[in-house]
């Protein structure tokens, strides 16, 4: 598979526009088929992984950085993979009820410093290439919340104390460049404003969700990555599974999910944008509008996230080498301008279900 490189922002960072998600490994997915999958994945060409401390996810302490473990086993059984690849994680944000993760409100220099030794150690490197900001420690809405609330601010850790913390690392040699995660507009502005102000790392990337039914990024978040010359990489374009027409079959009132759906496992997410019932409406649309243009579900929902213009690079999350494969296979796929007005009136119709 001939895939083309793209750059990282500001970077140096050279990475295909197709990226190997990890959260399921440790929980859906076991550790010899999750060596199994990042095997293949190199093999068909993709050299960019990412993953977090938190993972495996849902959330559990009891897997609280296993995924980190399993990719560094991998690491350790494939002696040159790890030069070949391009590895990102996260460090996660204050606690959101997961004091496994991170105890107290917010995300001090000694715990962003901590993490990081944590996620090294476990992953078996010397250095994470990108390493990013899972979710801001201030206050923000993220994951379903649309509103802002300032009354809800509770933040402990200045951006520019990050900024700082971060750059502690990159002149240690444990961080080549940095990133965000789940940021908004205004984060990213000031992470860039602060950086170049006191000459600290600037981000490279924002890794926020995108799919058809949750576009909002479309409405002021683009424009200033574009400005700013920060790439995008996007998570869920399958839209935890809803955009693959596994549960097009269900009920009206939220995705009834088949044995084994990654969506059964996550009571969190179902209360959450996933689990909506007008996100299950809007994704069989767009299902059903690829049928009628002769691709599948999953086809149609990553070429529209392979071929936008806002995308630098589009995670992929599998849990078996077929899934893999099929996601792989969907690069090159272009959709008619016909088609691409067709899903334009749908979002006009149904907007963003799951934003």
């Amino acid at each position: 598979m001939n895939l083309p490189q793209v750059t990282l922002g500001r970077s140096d960072l050279r990475v295909t526009p197709i990226c190997l998600g990890t959260m399921t490994f440790g929980e859906q997915v076991d550790e010899p088929t999750a060596h199994a999958i990042l095997s293949r994945s190199l093999e068909r060409g993709v050299d960019f992984i990412d993953t977090a401390e938190m993972y495996a996810v849902p959330a559990r302490k009891e897997t609280c950085g296993a995924t980190e473990a399993i990719i560094g086993n991998w690491f350790k059984a494939n002696p040159g993979a790890r030069r070949k690849l391009t590895l990102a994680t996260k460090v996660a944000g204050p606690s959101r009820g997961m004091p496994w993760v991170r105890e107290g409100l917010g995300m001090t220099a000694a715990d962003i410093a901590a993490s990081c030794e944590g996620s090294l150690r476990r992953l078996q490197t010397d250095v994470i290439d990108l390493y990013q900001i899972h979710w801001p420690e201030r206050h923000v809405p993220a994951f379903g919340n649309i509103h802002y609330d300032p009354a809800k601010e509770k933040s402990q850790t200045s951006i520019h104390e990050q900024l700082e913390a971060l750059a502690a690392l990159v002149k240690a040699g444990k961080v080549r460049y940095i990133g965000l995660s789940n940021e908004t507009p205004y984060g990213v502005h000031e992470f860039v404003r602060l950086a170049e102000q006191h000459g600290l790392p600037r981000v490279a990337t924002v890794q926020n969700v995108y799919c058809l039914i949750s576009r909002a990024l479309e409405n002021g978040l683009d424009e200033t990555m574009h400005r700013l010359d920060v790439s995008l990489l996007v998570y869920s374009p399958l839209g935890f599974g809803l955009l693959t027409g596994k549960y097009d079959a269900g009920g009206t009132e939220g995705p009834e999910a088949p044995k084994g759906a990654r969506i059964s496992s996550y009571e969190s997410v179902r209360k959450q944008r996933w689990g909506r019932p007008d996100a299950l409406a809007a994704a069989r649309r767009y299902n059903q509008l690829a049928r009628e243009h002769g691709l599948t579900p999953t086809r149609m929902a990553l070429a529209f996230c392979y071929t936008k213009w806002q995308v630098a690079s589009t995670i992929i999350g599998v849990t078996s080498l077929a899934q893999l494969d099929e996601n792989l296979d969907a690069w090159g796929t272009t959709l008619s301008p016909e088609l691409l007005a067709e899903i334009d009136a749908i979002r006009w119709e149904m907007r963003d279900p799951a934003a």
